[in-house]
C-alpha cells in the first residue's frame, strides 16, 4: 500500500511550534509525507502581516533539519484565494491513486460546511481531524449526516482508498497564539521557546513583525 500524503495548510504567520507538533504528530500516526502548505489568501480570515516570500523563507528556517515535514509553496505562487478544493484537485492530477490527507483542527473541521465547494474534498482527499483527547466538537447536522459512513479509526484504512474517509486524530496540543507572538515581537520581546529555533539565526526572518502598529 502507498504510503499517504497529508497537507497540512495555514497563514503561518508565523510558523510556531504548535503548527510544528502537532503535523509531526499527524506524520506519525499516519506514518504519511506531510506538507505544510501557507495560503496566500485566506477566504475565511484577515490577510497575514508577512508577504509570501517572507512566510516561506520562515518555514523554510523552521524546517531545516529534518526530512519528514517539508514545504509546499503551490498557493503562494497561484494568484487569487487559496480555496483547498483547487488545490486537493491539483494535488490529485499529480499523485494519481495515492492516498491524500487533509489535515484541519477539530474546529475548522466544524465548519466545514462553509469552505467553498465542501462536499467535493470528500472526492479527492481523506480528512483527519486533528482533535485534543477527550474533547468533542459537535458537528452541524449537514456534516455530520456526510461523515458518518466515513469515519474510520484505523489509519491503515486510509492506504487502501485515494479519497473519501475521516479519522480523528488525537494529538498533543501547544496552546501558542500567533496572534501573541506578533504582539511580542512588535513590541521588541523575544518569544524565543514558541518559535522554532531555525527562526532565529537570520534577524531579517522575523523582521515583518519587529515594532509593528497591531490593530
Amino acid at each position: 500500500m502507498t504510503r499517504p500524503l497529508a497537507i497540512f495548510g495555514g497563514t503561518f504567520d508565523p510558523v510556531h511550534l504548535g503548527h510544528l507538533s502537532v503535523a509531526w504528530e499527524a506524520a506519525e500516526l499516519l506514518d504519511a509525507e506531510v506538507r505544510l502548505m501557507p495560503a496566500s489568501v485566506p477566504p475565511h480570515r484577515p490577510a497575514p502581516i508577512a508577504n509570501p516570500s517572507q512566510r516561506a523563507a520562515m518555514l523554510r528556517a523552521a524546517l531545516q533539519e529534518q526530512s519528514r515535514l517539508t514545504l509546499d509553496t503551490r498557493e503562494l505562487e497561484r494568484s487569487g484565494p487559496s480555496y483547498t478544493i483547487d488545490t486537493l484537485a491539483e494535488l490529485r492530477a499529480e499523485q494519481g491513486d495515492r492516498p491524500l490527507v487533509l489535515l484541519i483542527g477539530a474546529d475548522a473541521f466544524a465548519g466545514l460546511p462553509t469552505w467553498h465547494r465542501w462536499r467535493e474534498l470528500f472526492e479527492v482527499a481523506h480528512i483527519g481531524v486533528l482533535s485534543r483527547p477527550g474533547v468533542d466538537a459537535a458537528l452541524p447536522a449537514e456534516l455530520e449526516a456526510e461523515v458518518a459512513a466515513r469515519l474510520v479509526t484505523d489509519a491503515a484504512v486510509l492506504r487502501a482508498w485515494p479519497a473519501g474517509k475521516v479519522i480523528e486524530l488525537a494529538v498533543t496540543p501547544l496552546e501558542i497564539s500567533a496572534t501573541r507572538i506578533r504582539e511580542l515581537l512588535a513590541a521588541g520581546r523575544d518569544p524565543r521557546y514558541l518559535l522554532p529555533c531555525g527562526l532565529f539565526d537570520d534577524p531579517a526572518v522575523l523582521a515583518p513583525y519587529r515594532h509593528q502598529t497591531l490593530l
